[in-house]
């Protein structure tokens, strides 16, 4: 690829450096991960996109069910009645609720309410469900749509209409149900760090944070490359308030009638989001090989030779029984576009092959994080890209987790804190106290928010709430999120 071809390939993204949002945006679209749909807010998730989204089902859909977990559906509409008994949980997400009003012309006697979550149409089935210990645990999964009416939308982070999964579970006893909680949070941690290569903190929400209406509320946190933090998934403790108010009770070993304790946890299109956020460049977006649904593309230089295109037939045909392989033969493009097209899409590796590369028993391997280019054996050739995507896999979170420590410190003051994140955005940790009012008045004056208590707990060299004084344990992970 020559200069003045790079050149004008980039003058297709927005630069990272001069416009992050619009650089993300225009990967989104020109990568063809998505496009905005006629629906205020909401989103046509691409071929590609929804190939990626796949591989993330597949892998998480397998491990729930190898845990003993079930999948089952639930209705998209829920009676307003439903919600008036769990007032708190209503409430956290009344603004973003859509109703239906109306069957053609006549008004409904009850508003529907478009879920945005299930929990208050799950819990009446759980109640009919769950009779005695011997029906528990209950683990019960859904992929599903939700929709929340959003004020500011964005491609995969926020839209009025969004997939996900979400878990609902019934246990006996709380310990049980932190069983659950953790579990999953583990699930979670192992599948976004392993297979996207994205760096998390693992943690606790505070109460200001947590989900409306639950008891305790676990998260990962991804840092992007704008510093900004993404809540990637959470697992929620929910305690016994839903099942008091569903009145979910079960026939203990002892021959008491007991409330259950349930637990409910999602991960999100989100995470999609965030793979462009965190490995995507100015060239486009990088996908990682264990995500990918091409892992390689296969170029024939000179295709219309019918030598090459017979080699590279061969070559897919080797491949595909080992990896996700692509071959592009279409003539009526060059190959500089080829390589720019699939460089925009992020394949972890391209294949070059032509008359030159025949003679010599070899092609030419091009890696997409690190833009190196060198040539193949034939004989080694299956062997070598194994080991190549891996060392791609490692890469990219490597390079990932060595820029988010760099833009991680520590803060000992709250001037310190609003000064740091006048330089710079990232992750500070600080020392703050269980009083909401501290909280309350980071996030109003700064826009900095709490991410997470992280479950490993750091000696910061200071024992003291930065806004009061108070002596404090507390060991908070802050940031800005999306």
């Amino acid at each position: 690829m020559t200069e003045v071809k790079k050149q004008e390939f980039v003058k297709e993204i927005t630069k990272m450096d001069d416009d992050f949002a619009q650089w993300y945006t225009d990967i989104v679209l020109k990568a063809e991960l998505a496009d905005y749909a006629p629906v205020k807010g909401a989103m046509v998730i691409r071929p590609y996109g929804y190939a990626i989204w796949e591989n993330i089902v597949a892998w998480e859909d397998a491990k729930f069910k190898e845990s003993g977990h079930q999948a089952a559906y639930f209705p998209l509409l829920i009676p307003e009645h439903l919600l008036q008994k769990e007032i708190d949980h209503f409430e956290g997400f009344a603004p973003e609720v859509l109703w239906v009003t109306h069957n053609g012309d006549e008004e409904l006697q009850e508003r529907l309410m478009v879920r945005p979550t299930s929990e208050t149409i799950i819990c009446p089935m759980f109640s009919k469900w769950v009779q005695s210990y011997r029906d528990l645990p209950l683990l019960i999964y859904q992929w599903n749509n939700v929709v929340r009416w959003e004020k500011t939308t964005r491609p995969f982070l926020r839209t009025s209409e969004f997939l996900w999964h979400e878990g609902h579970t019934v246990h006996a006893d709380e310990e049980d149900a932190e069983r659950e909680c953790k579990l999953i949070l583990e699930y979670y941690r192992e599948f976004v760090e392993e297979h996207m290569a994205i760096p998390l903190r693992l943690g606790v929400k505070t109460e200001k944070e947590k989900f409306a209406g639950g008891l305790r509320t676990y998260t990962i946190e991804a840092m992007m490359r704008d510093g900004k933090s993404l809540q990637a998934g959470t697992s929620h403790n929910l305690g016994q308030n839903f099942t008091e108010m569903f009145d979910i009770k079960f026939l203990d070993r002892d021959g008491k009638h007991k409330l259950a304790w349930t637990t409910s946890w999602a991960t999100t299109t989100r995470l999609i989001g965030a793979m462009v956020m965190v490995h995507g460049d100015d060239r486009g977006l990088v996908v990682p090989p264990r995500i990918a649904p091409i892992q390689m593309v296969i170029l024939p230089v000179a295709a219309n030779k019918p030598e090459v295109l017979e080699k590279a037939n061969e070559l897919k045909a080797m491949l595909a029984k080992s990896f996700k392989v692509k071959l592009d033969d279409d003539t009526s493009k060059s190959a500089g576009f080829k390589f720019n097209y699939w460089e925009m899409k992020g394949v972890p590796v391209r294949i070059e092959i032509g008359p030159r590369d025949i003679e010599k028993n070899q092609v030419m391997v091009y890696r997409r994080d690190t833009h190196e280019k060198f040539p193949v054996a034939m004989e080694n050739l299956v062997e070598e890209l194994g080991k190549l995507l891996e060392n791609i896999q490692d890469t990219l979170y490597k390079r990932a987790f060595e820029f988010r420590e760099s833009r991680t410190w520590v803060s000992h003051s709250y001037d310190e804190l609003k000064e740091s994140f006048e330089k710079e955005t990232g992750y500070a940790k600080v020392m703050l106290c269980d009083d909401q009012d501290c909280e309350d008045k980071i996030k109003n004056e700064t826009g900095i928010s709490t991410r997470c208590i992280p479950f490993e707990q750091e000696d910061l060299g200071y024992d003291t709430c930065i806004i009061c004084g108070k002596k404090t344990d507390r060991m908070m992970l802050m940031g800005k999120s999306y």
